[in-house]
């Protein structure tokens, strides 16, 4: 489903972020993977609330790596443009969008301020191909995608995710999503309220 908006389970983002933050600070490099992220108010919304929790020094270092089959074939487009329709960021604290959106060029679009707009870069990616568009994140969430394959097609891919993780880095996924037990030995629980996990150091 493409269509989505900003701030949506806004409380697994926040907290995964807050999870994330100490654990990446001071680091040169600071590198995210947003696995279907549909026309980019996910990845955005990650990326506001790292403005919000990073700091300025770390949130510079911030590259969030957002991808999507994209079968409409202009994700890519939405994303760059960063401009969104006002249903689709009217339900984000008032403060956050006063502070990083402005009124787009067409009535009734707000476009998402540089800043934040900076870290986010789209890629088309089919991820049932098992190949991960890098390595060393801090952090792969996937939202609203593993519930549409196949159980053995979720472990392949949690296991791809999990070798594309820098050590101790965070895999966060929806949260009626529960983790295969294939992959439990993989992962430990880091939240108690979302499906949140950390890689489990050695695991391999």
């Amino acid at each position: 489903m493409a269509f989505t908006y900003f701030f949506r389970d806004s409380h697994t983002l926040e907290l995964t972020v807050r999870l994330m933050a100490p654990e990446v600070m001071g680091r040169s490099r600071i590198r995210v993977w947003d696995a279907g992220c549909a026309m980019g108010p996910e990845p955005y919304t990650l990326a506001i609330l790292c403005a919000e929790h990073l700091g300025r020094f770390a949130f510079k270092n911030l590259s969030i790596q957002a991808t999507d089959i994209d079968e409409s074939n202009h994700f890519g487009e939405v994303i760059a443009r960063g401009d969104y329709a006002a249903e689709e960021v009217d339900r984000m604290p008032r403060e956050l969008f006063q502070k990083y959106f402005r009124p787009g060029e067409t009535p009734g679009f707000y476009c998402i301020s540089e800043e934040i707009k900076s870290r986010v870069f789209f890629q088309r990616h089919n991820l049932l191909e098992l190949t991960p568009v890098g390595n060393n994140f801090s952090l792969v969430l996937c939202k609203n995608v593993l519930l549409h394959f196949q159980p053995q097609e979720r472990v392949e891919v949690i296991r791809m995710f999990h070798q594309s993780l820098a050590p101790g880095g965070f895999f966060a996924t929806e949260q009626t999503q529960k983790l295969p037990a294939e992959m439990a030995p993989y992962f430990e629980q880091a939240a108690g309220d979302a499906q949140i996990f950390r890689k489990v150091q050695g695991a391999s």
